[in-house]
């Protein structure tokens, strides 16, 4: 919702601003459609061409994030903390009951108390390949940190495909503002011969041009990216959040730390309330039994 706020905004205030100062909407409607096929379809041709579909596809997808806002609102992250705590205190009562659990999240009783979780296929793996390399003897803190934090950066680099590739737009929509300018002055300067009341709408139509390539870089598409930007490295904690977690669990700290470790690292504004939680956890004692 906020972020069709700001759409409105920006609109309101250039072109009322313009309208108000005498500013007529004939000349820009005019030449927008023409402008806008020259300078949309040229920075959408040299995006096509600078990412492959993997790329584009995302990108498409993410711009949805600018009115979303992130994925994980605060109930999901003391879900996770409720879910993680389930398992360590599982884990470590019984290995072998675990596995069922890591093995086939998808049926998991456990898993499947946190549909939201479930369904996202980045942290149920996180989750259980470190549940798993644990009970391999794979449980030297150090190591195991080490690999998620790898994972995690390749995670957040692969996510912020879409944010650069809007910004690469971004930063080339001016440029071809001006392509679109120069091309409307080639066409006015073939019609030379026309009355000065023409040569002016001629030369006021291209240069649309310059301020379409401008205002779309600086008014939308520039900060489109910075939102999906900062929508994927707030998710980004979601993922991190799980990384405390289970570090906490392989330094062998009680169940109730782990979590406790896990809350104190999650952003304030996302952080569960410790009474909250405590009742919450209270409310697993069954499930982990």
């Amino acid at each position: 919702m906020i972020g069709i706020v700001g759409i409105i905004i920006l609109f309101v205030m250039v072109f009322g601003g313009y309208t108000l100062a005498g500013g007529h909407m004939d000349i820009l409607l005019h030449a927008l459609p023409f402008e806008m096929m020259i300078i949309g379809g040229a920075s959408l041709g040299a995006f096509i061409l600078g990412n492959d579909l993997s790329t584009i596809k995302h990108t498409a997808l993410d711009v949805g994030k600018v009115f979303k806002g992130p994925k994980w609102k605060p109930q999901d992250y003391q879900d996770l903390l409720c879910l993680i705590f389930i398992l360590i205190k599982l884990g470590r009562k019984s290995p072998t009951d675990i596995e069922p659990h890591i093995e086939s999240p998808s049926e998991s009783s456990i898993f499947g108390a946190y549909p939201r979780i479930q369904a996202d296929t980045e942290a149920v793996e996180l989750i259980c390949d470190t549940f798993r390399s644990a009970s391999m003897n794979y449980d030297d803190p150090h190591q195991v940190e080490e690999v998620l934090d790898k994972r995690i950066e390749a995670s957040l680099t692969h996510a912020l495909h879409s944010s650069h590739g809007l910004n690469s737009i971004a930063d080339g929509l001016p440029a071809l503002g001006i392509v679109a300018a120069v091309l409307g002055v080639i066409k006015t300067m073939a019609s030379i011969d026309q009355p000065p009341e023409v040569l002016g709408k001629m030369i006021g139509g291209a240069l649309v041009g310059t301020f379409l390539g401008v205002f779309l870089s600086y008014g939308l598409v520039a900060p489109f990216s910075s939102k999906v930007q900062s929508v994927v490295e707030e998710d980004q904690n979601f993922y991190n959040l799980i990384r405390e977690v289970l570090i906490a669990s392989l330094y062998s700290h009680s169940p109730n730390i782990c979590v406790e470790v896990g809350r104190q690292n999650t952003p304030a504004h996302l952080r569960p309330n410790f009474d909250d939680l405590e009742q919450a956890l209270k409310g697993t004692k069954q499930a982990a039994a």
